[in-house]
């Protein structure tokens, strides 16, 4: 799916899409996508998860992270927060409608957290671990446009780093 694409289904599934609570705070203020473009052509007739929320399959080559899809400015502020725990597999990924250098903090996020911060591209240009209950920002190297948060330690323990490549497949919104 391309850039703008992904996009239009980003503003498309936002409409009163609602998501279990999720990852960091975003710390930057930033112009949002507004709600309501067309779908018309997009892979959205897929199952989606039980909770009607959106989802993803992140892939790195064998290994993937099947992921909640934040979104809308509330869902990317809830993120993860307030959470005990997260599945071995499982993470959060954050859509923004444009690349940029943003940040992220933990403060109310209980699970130690790697975050990895992709471009348009969905290449990593910077993985990071964030400890929870701070508030220490964690600002990318490089501008991106996706941010996938895991348990912290899944991106070493996979052998993913800076400049690996994940394939994104969409459910559900």
């Amino acid at each position: 799916m391309s850039s703008e694409g992904l996009l239009r289904w980003v503003a498309a599934c936002g409409r009163g899409a609602v998501l279990l609570p999720a990852a960091s705070l975003l710390l930057a203020g930033l112009s949002w996508l507004p709600v309501g473009a067309a779908a018309d052509g997009l892979p959205l007739s897929t199952p989606s998860s039980a909770s009607g929320s959106a989802s993803a399959q992140v892939i790195f080559g064998a290994d993937t992270v099947v992921a909640e899809v934040a979104r809308t400015p509330d869902e990317r502020a809830q993120g993860l927060m307030y959470r005990e725990e997260l599945a071995e597999d499982a993470g959060m990924l954050f859509i923004f409608p444009e690349s940029s250098v943003r940040g992220f903090w933990m403060q109310n996020t209980y699970i130690p957290l790697d975050i990895a911060f992709l471009d348009a591209s969905f290449r990593v240009v910077d993985i990071q671990q964030m400890e929870p209950l701070t508030t220490e920002q964690h600002t990318a190297r490089a501008p991106f446009m996706y941010a996938l948060e895991v348990n912290q330690g899944w991106f070493e323990a996979h052998g993913i780093g800076v400049g690996a490549v994940a394939e994104v497949v969409f459910f559900g919104g």
